[in-house]
């Protein structure tokens, strides 16, 4: 389970979030490619956007049950 006090600072402010459980293995960006983006720098995801819309929505919980090492937390 993602823990809110580790979220990375990059993500954009909102209810969802990654924090620094993730492990850069490109399935939030593939299932939610409009509101994850990948930090070259530290090797990780992080949530750029937060879903606007009920697809968006939709794409990100995909994203956040799918997640292996359950990096992405919704506060």
């Amino acid at each position: 389970m993602a823990v809110l006090t580790r979220r990375y600072s990059v993500n954009v402010a909102g209810p969802l979030y990654v924090d620094d459980s993730c492990i850069d293995c490109n399935m939030c960006r593939v299932t939610a490619p409009e509101n994850f983006q990948r930090s070259e720098v530290g090797r990780y995801s992080y949530l750029s956007k937060q879903p606007e819309n009920e697809a968006q929505w939709a794409a990100c919980l995909a994203a956040l049950e799918d997640c292996p090492v359950n990096a992405i937390g919704r506060a």
